[in-house]
């Protein structure tokens, strides 16, 4: 080849390449995960992206997230789950009415729970230690927890007899829940009023539930749609003087009386090294199901103050936070 002619045809190469090379950067494929909900949650959300990016994947460079939120709508989940799977997403992270859903509309696609109350009970994972299928995550299970918040409503108000408790009967937390919470009621002698909310137009009619039995006290059950519902509860509770217990402290700081319970933001980020792992190759049979191992008190000394109430030194010692 003539010399001029091999010169040009190199120098035509190495000009065409960084033309070629952005063209493979552009067409390659980076990973999907799949966020879905019955309501959109910011304070969770936040906290999975901050374990995202823990972990190292920033979106749009080195992972695409696509969120989808039913709007409080549990009959809208099915179609989004569906949408997601269609993508297709290389990770799905789901919990409540949605893991339900995606479970029996998927054996393949790995699935990530942020957190379930007792993930072998509700079917989703065949044990703890080997979760087994397409499914694993991070459990709040501690059956003691609900004797303890019984407990604390009854330390704040002695003569307490009767509780009310509010929940939303579609989310599969909820049994196991329950179930702890009417053992606990028995053994300490309190009569439970249960106020079904499957929605935000149910809520109002639920609570009036709580006035009606004369209840004492108000228990709201830990569930995606109550939580994104808590400043209409507070609001009801602080109308009508009922000392009322979460299971969240972020209700706690918008004016809730007390909570008790694992921090829920954090099983939300630390949700996200199960999702890193899987990208990384990793099964979610092979992926043993994390517990829960810290809980914490939190008290609102103004919204007491309020209720008419006195909180007893011996509650707030054990208090992790008390706000004034």
């Amino acid at each position: 080849m003539n010399p001029r002619r091999r010169f040009l045809f190199v120098g035509s190469v190495l000009a065409l390449a960084p033309f070629r090379f952005g063209i493979a950067q552009q067409t390659k494929k980076i990973p999907v995960v799949g966020y879905v909900g019955v309501v959109e949650t910011p304070e969770r959300e936040e906290a999975f992206l901050k374990g995202m990016r823990e972990h190292g994947y920033i979106e749009g460079r080195n992972v695409q997230i696509v969120f989808r939120f039913a709007g409080g709508r549990g009959e809208r989940l099915p179609g989004l789950v569906a949408e997601l799977l269609a993508l297709p997403v290389d990770v799905l992270v789901t919990v409540g009415q949605a893991l339900d859903i995606a479970q029996r509309m998927t054996k393949t696609v790995p699935i990530v729970f942020p957190i379930v109350a007792d993930p072998v009970e509700q079917g989703h994972v065949a044990s703890l230690r080997r979760p087994g299928g397409n499914v694993t995550g991070l459990s709040s299970l501690n059956p003691e927890t609900a004797g303890k918040r019984l407990e604390l409503l009854r330390s704040v108000a002695p003569r307490l007899s009767r509780v009310a408790v509010l929940l939303n009967p579609d989310s599969p937390s909820a049994r196991s829940t329950l179930k702890q919470t009417q053992a606990a009621a028995e053994r300490l002698g309190i009569r439970l009023k249960i106020l079904e909310a499957r929605n935000p137009d149910e809520l109002q009619a639920a609570l009036a539930g709580a006035t009606k039995d004369k209840a004492g006290a108000l228990y709201v059950v830990p569930d995606l749609l109550l939580f994104s519902l808590r400043k209409p509860i507070i609001d009801f509770a602080a109308k009508n003087r009922l000392p009322t217990i979460f299971t969240n402290s972020l209700s706690v700081d918008d004016g809730g009386l007390m909570s008790y319970g694992s921090i829920f933001t954090d099983f939300y980020r630390r949700a996200a090294a199960y999702v890193d792992k899987i990208l990384k190759g990793a099964k979610p049979a092979d992926l043993p199901v994390e517990q829960a191992s810290q809980f914490e008190l939190v008290i609102n000394l103004k919204t007491a103050k309020a209720l008419g109430l006195t909180i007893p030194q011996s509650v707030l010692f054990r208090a992790d936070r008390v706000i004034e």
